[in-house]
């Protein structure tokens, strides 16, 4: 009980630092409804790549993938690295129209090239998917992580249910405060504090499993992963794993330029950037953050393979097996302050990305037009705290829900996220799509897709025998298809035309394009490293075609990246200032 209790006191502690500095940081920032909703359009790269990266990543990510790589290799890190190909686009394409247009939320973006009749649908998926199934299972998967690292129900004298429900509410409440109270910039400063923290836990704890696996030594312990059962390293997926490799160039790259392009919990904290190049800072920095992941994330999972054997009841238990057995005592605390933070930035991230378009995209919209900043901000706090009380009653039911949840859980997010990303893009590339277009395209989808991944077992007793990221990736040429076919038969009598109306500086960053070439060389390196030619090598250390293939890629990576200097960079620039002249010419004075 002692022991517990250090834990808790020294927890709430760092808790409260974090929260006093963003509160210090956003007290008389949020009278308006730009400065609660968008953090006052004053985020620099640093805050966007801290809140960005600590969104993205929650308990889920830290217990799940560390299993995957306990059970089965490091396929799964695909999702995690590949995420650079999505926030170059973000960077590069989508944010300077975003920023452009000076929108608030993506249905709004959507409104802009379409018509309201779309926005209010995309509206609807998003709220349909956040509020019965994302914001429930983030709380319920920071919930189960407590549980399983700390044990809970033993020291309270409660069952595991009853823990359940006191972790998620606690969980909830905390989280719904920064939300609701604090608007974006609260959320985004105690998202960087936190993802600083969860870096240093990233790197504590696999240095103290290869201290631990090498009996003190860690480069033994390193040498140990590489050369014993090299095939849990291996990046490279088979038609057996749960992430085939071809699937990364099929529906992954779709699902991920959902994810981090036109998720509006994702987008928001980009869309309240000082400046465009402010924003792609943050945007890019964070593809390099992502590629960290398979290693504070991952070789973990290698690590308790090679400590424990397969001897876990489950594959979940293997990170909070070594949090168990390595961790310090005196950083008890610290880590469960890290980890309930991530829960919290994924939740409050959610919770006001939720209430920032049911205030902007349904309030105003068809409520109240001429609402104003104090109307819209309390609006959005009373949905805050409606939805909240709704997914903290959701999200303890979960532990009644069958096995194979979490499948299901990344497979529902196929009903929104392919057709979102869809509409984006063809709204983007093509001038004479009607409104018709992505009605058509979402209706068919959302039918098609439940037909193919439940309707046709369930009914038919015929099973498709193809992995569900083929799949979306399938359904996005089908959905954009439909959306050029409309525009052929149907075209608008006017091509579109997109007006410039930026709130902020549209200057591109000047190292956009040459950070972009890192960043993608820095990509194929990690999955080089994790392959048959790198550490999952059967013959040493790294097979002989290691060095000659890093060589290469690096050699290739100089000549691009000088290219980009002369030449990239500056067509890239003038494209962004032909689009936004009377923005630029501002910035300039």
């Amino acid at each position: 009980m002692g022991e517990f209790l250090f834990t808790v006191l020294s927890c709430a502690f760092f808790m409260f630092l974090v929260a006093w500095y963003s509160y210090l940081k956003t007290r008389n920032t949020i009278n308006d409804s730009t400065g609660y909703f968008l953090a006052g359009r004053g985020l620099t790269g640093g805050f966007i790549a801290g809140s960005f990266i600590l969104t993205n990543l929650s308990a889920e990510q830290l217990i799940g993938l560390n299993g995957q790589a306990y059970s089965s290799n490091m396929t799964s890190m695909a999702w995690e690295v590949t995420a650079g190909f999505a926030v170059i686009i973000l960077a590069l394409v989508l944010l300077p129209r975003y920023l452009g247009g000076a929108f608030t939320t993506l249905p709004g973006f959507i409104d802009n090239r379409f018509d309201q009749g779309t926005r209010i649908q995309i509206v609807v998926l998003f709220m349909l998917g956040y509020g019965f199934v994302t914001i429930p299972s983030v709380l319920y998967s920071g919930a189960i992580a407590v549980l399983q690292l700390f044990d809970v129900p033993t020291a309270l004298g409660i069952s595991f249910e009853q823990s359940m429900w006191l972790v998620v509410w606690i969980i909830g409440i905390i989280g719904s405060c920064y939300a609701i109270f604090g608007g974006l910039k609260a959320v985004a400063i105690s998202d960087t504090l936190n993802g600083i923290g969860l870096f240093i836990v990233g790197l504590i704890v696999p240095v103290l499993g290869f201290i631990a696996l090498g009996d003190g030594n860690m480069l033994q312990g390193m040498k140990t992963i590489a050369v014993e059962n090299p095939e849990k390293l291996n990046s490279i997926g088979s038609s057996d794993d749960g992430v085939p490799f071809g699937t990364i160039f099929t529906g992954m790259i779709f699902a991920n330029l959902f994810y981090w392009g036109t998720n509006q919990y994702a987008i928001q904290r980009t869309l309240g950037a000082k400046s465009l190049a402010e924003g792609q800072k943050g945007a890019l920095f964070t593809g390099f953050l992502k590629i960290l992941v398979p290693f504070m994330m991952m070789i973990p999972g290698v690590i308790a393979f090679h400590l424990y054997g397969p001897e876990l009841k489950t594959m979940d238990l293997a990170y909070p097996a070594l949090i168990e057995d390595l961790l310090p005592t005196f950083l008890s605390g610290f880590f469960l302050a890290v980890l309930l933070g991530a829960v919290f930035s994924s939740f409050n991230s959610l919770l006001n990305s939720a209430a920032t378009m049911f205030a902007y995209d349904i309030y105003k919209v068809l409520i109240n037009k001429n609402a104003t900043d104090r109307q819209m901000i309390r609006v959005s706090q009373w949905f805050g705290v409606g939805l909240s009380l709704v997914t903290f009653f959701i999200a303890p039911l979960l532990l009644n829900a069958p096995d194979g949840l979490w499948t299901i859980i990344r497979e529902f997010t196929g009903f929104f996220n392919i057709p979102i990303i869809a509409i984006v893009l063809v709204g983007i590339f093509s001038k004479h799509v009607p409104s018709i277009g992505p009605k058509i395209a979402i209706t068919v989808h959302v039918v098609t897709y439940f037909m193919l991944m439940w309707g046709l077992p369930m009914f038919f007793n015929v099973e498709i025998p193809i992995n569900f990221i083929h799949i979306q990736g399938m359904l996005f040429v089908l959905a954009t298809g439909i959306m050029l076919v409309a525009g052929l038969i149907r075209p608008l009598p006017e091509p579109f035309k997109f007006t410039p109306n930026a709130a902020v500086s549209m200057v591109p960053w000047k190292y956009a394009i040459p950070v972009t070439v890192l960043l993608f060389s820095a990509m194929v390196f990690v999955f080089i490293l994790f392959s048959p030619i790198g550490l999952a090598s059967a013959e040493n250390i790294v097979s002989a075609w290691f060095l000659p293939a890093t060589i290469a890629l690096v050699a290739v990576t100089v000549v691009l990246y000088v290219i980009s200097l002369k030449s990239w960079n500056r067509k890239y620039q003038d494209f962004v200032y032909a689009r936004h002249e009377n923005r630029v010419e501002e910035a300039r004075m």
